[in-house]
């Protein structure tokens, strides 16, 4: 299974941190009559999604139409982030070429969900970064069906044991800042912690470049591992996968797992191209950054 559900008494325990009563319904509804309501909104959307977007605000309504709101409208406003989002495309094929990653199958004790990227070898030419970033929000669209439950938070595990400096002199600030916008403000999810593991003394620089683009909720979940050993003191070596001491099964595999998932949403994506709010990409930038 791509990824597992909570246990009975893993469940209990997220409705609590979720907030999530007998109302379930008539919130979802609600937030569908809302869509309905608004202009340049899809009048709507899949309901499973909409229920993961509930449970991540934790049923506040307004915080849920919030984060609606910029969803649809980073749809609109970035479109190299959320528009052409084949699977099969050369720029998403070529970062799959480069990178091995995925959402681990099992959750940890305490209900968070784990992932996990490396480089697939040592050197590389560097793949778009835009495409890169296309491919996490990808994921993250696909999970907003596939985690059932939901998950009450999620934590990220990023290697960085390769010759990874001169890639990230490449991604211009622009779109970190963009990225992170999506991150923090359009999907529902709450960054438990960011691991970086096989740190190097670049790592320093590369954090505060990224950190003025940072919530300090995000900015305070940044752990720096200068090996694999230490990441045990926070996320279980047993879910972990076997390239990393763990049993949850092989990287590769599980990375193999995720591009069928992917290719078969091939339809789903090509939907969504139009699923987005009615705003210009200029009125966006300018009130955003107050212009």
């Amino acid at each position: 299974m791509l990824l597992l559900p909570p246990t009975p008494e893993q469940r209990i325990h997220t409705k609590k941190i979720f907030n999530e009563s007998e109302n379930v319904e008539r919130d979802l509804e609600e937030i569908k009559q809302w869509l309905r309501e608004q202009p340049h909104l899809p009048d709507s959307w899949d309901d499973s999604r909409l229920l993961t977007f509930l449970r991540g605000c934790r049923f506040s309504l307004p915080q849920c139409k919030k984060k609606l709101e910029m969803y649809f409208t980073v749809r609109s406003t970035m479109p190299e982030l959320f528009s052409n989002r084949n699977i099969a495309n050369p720029g998403l094929q070529e970062v799959l070429d480069v990178a091995d990653g995925a959402v681990l199958p099992h959750l940890t004790p305490d209900c968070g969900r784990v992932s996990i990227i490396r480089a697939a070898r040592p050197h590389f030419e560097t793949p778009t970064p835009s495409e890169f970033f296309k491919l996490v929000f990808m994921i993250g669209d696909l999970r907003l069906e596939l985690e059932e439950f939901g998950v009450p938070f999620d934590v990220y595990i990023l290697d960085a044991g390769f010759p990874w400096f001169g890639h990230f002199l490449k991604v211009s600030p622009f779109l970190f800042r963009k990225a992170f916008i999506c991150i923090q403000e359009a999907y529902p999810v709450v960054i438990k912690e960011v691991h970086i593991v096989n740190a190097n003394s670049f790592i320093d620089f590369a954090i505060s470049s990224i950190k003025p683009f940072l919530n300090e909720s995000l900015r305070n979940a940044i752990h720096v591992h200068r090996n694999v050993e230490t990441l045990y003191d926070f996320v279980p070596r047993d879910i972990l996968p076997e390239e990393y001491g763990g049993s949850g099964g092989k990287l590769t595999d599980l990375k193999q797992s995720w591009i069928r998932e992917l290719e078969k949403s091939t339809q789903w994506f090509e939907e969504q191209e139009d699923i987005k709010a009615s705003i210009k990409s200029t009125s966006f930038w300018s009130g955003f950054f107050g212009l």
